[in-house]
């Protein structure tokens, strides 16, 4: 299964400014119901993700102390993409190799296409046919 045809069952990725503050961040993550955010900047670019996990770690940290932080202070920046022609077998070595739960899905004119979970790879593996 190529990526592509998996994103077509998804909604397109909520994405945040790099320049957004950690609550707008928190906000999004809370009124999607969802467990990352897509960094982007002034092209709508991908450079980074900001995860629940992460917001987890800063609340720790700073004791909560975190809210007028920017996101881009915060998040991930070494971000591992994937294409839209890549297939299932890439990602999922891609996540286990990274110890990563969300790829950003990109073009090749680093527009953002989509993002696919751990839980995505899961579901579309157990919707294979038995071989």
């Amino acid at each position: 299964m190529l990526i592509k045809d998996l994103l077509q069952a998804k909604p397109p990725p909520v994405t945040v400014h790099v320049n957004r503050e950690m609550a707008d961040a928190m906000r999004l993550l809370i009124d999607n119901n969802i467990g990352s955010l897509i960094v982007t900047n002034d092209q709508d670019h991908p450079v980074g993700i900001i995860t629940e996990r992460d917001i987890f770690h800063l609340a720790f940290r700073y004791r909560g102390d975190m809210m007028d932080m920017k996101v881009g202070e915060n998040m991930t920046d070494d971000l591992a993409t994937a294409s839209p022609e890549d297939d299932l077998d890439h990602i999922a070595r891609l996540m286990t190799e990274r110890h990563i739960r969300h790829v950003p899905i990109v073009d090749q004119n680093q527009q953002l296409c989509g993002i696919v979970s751990i839980g995505d790879v899961v579901k579309a593996r157990l919707n294979e046919p038995a071989v």
